[in-house]
């Protein structure tokens, strides 16, 4: 470990990763800088942290934080949903970044985030991604849960897999469902808890498998697939089987509790190489 640790930006959107990196920072008495994403960032996930909370188009005043903080490395976790950018109210640098976020936002999520990206970089800061922060939360290639997939099961997985890389492919999503050979859902820009909560209302989806697996083209250090006990929990109530996450290139928050709650509903859970 670094004896002298550079200070670390943190973005903080929803869910449970950024608490996660708060507490490894903490512990490993790395200096943080925790800028939470009102409407998104849980005022807990903040905590005793030096903080400051921040609208999405607020840059200029973002970018000016960071850099009185100290701030050399940058983060971005946690979710955060696609804005309605007619209804922005941008500070000036926001104001001049607005129409590359258009632009990029009509060809998908992950030219969205290059301009993001781009704009923390040239601004001086190094972006670091949730993996580089925290190994342990990468899904490792095994079984998870006590149940395995058969194996019409684990044909739906290879064929849902390969649904999710071809959507990633067109920077459109991460996931899909495939039930008894066919692809009955694909995600899209709500995400995947809203693509399971549309496979409860599809009786062709039952038995069937969701797979999440990394955009080959995306920049690794942002938006990896993630899944938690939630998506388990999503899962059982639309009637699917199981889950399958690609190994290396998605994180599991909690696996220890994500296998549990797998083990309780029934569903088995698995990492595995795209193309395994």
């Amino acid at each position: 470990m670094d004896p002298n640790p550079p200070k670390l930006g943190l973005i903080a959107g929803g869910g449970q990763i950024p608490a996660l990196i708060r507490d490894v920072c903490q512990a490993e008495g790395r200096p943080l800088f925790i800028a939470a994403l009102n409407g998104f960032c849980e005022p807990e996930n903040v905590g005793d942290a030096e903080h400051d909370w921040f609208d999405l188009p607020q840059v200029g005043r973002l970018l000016k934080a960071l850099k009185a903080a100290g701030v050399q490395q940058v983060c971005l976790c946690g979710r955060v949903s696609k804005p309605d950018f007619s209804a922005l109210k941008p500070d000036w640098r926001g104001a001049m970044l607005l129409p590359k976020l258009i632009k990029a936002a009509l060809i998908g999520d992950d030219a969205l985030l290059r301009v993001v990206t781009d704009t923390f970089e040239g601004e001086g800061f190094h972006v670091v991604g949730v993996d580089a922060l925290m190994q342990g939360l990468l899904v490792r290639e095994q079984v998870y849960s006590a149940r395995q997939p058969t194996e019409q099961q684990a044909g739906d997985i290879k064929l849902a897999m390969a649904a999710a890389r071809d959507l990633g492919i067109a920077d459109h999503g991460q996931a899909a469902v495939a039930a008894h050979g066919i692809v009955v859902g694909l995600e899209d820009d709500a995400g995947t808890d809203a693509l399971l909560l549309r496979m409860t209302s599809r009786p062709e989806a039952r038995g069937g498998v969701l797979a999440k697996c990394v955009k080959p083209q995306q920049d690794r250090r942002v938006d990896l697939p993630t899944i938690g006990v939630t998506t388990i929990e999503n899962a059982a109530a639309a009637g699917l089987s199981g889950i399958a996450v690609e190994a290396g290139a998605a994180l599991i928050v909690d696996a220890a509790a994500t296998a549990a709650a797998a083990d309780r509903l029934g569903l088995f859970l698995i990492g595995q190489r795209h193309g395994g």
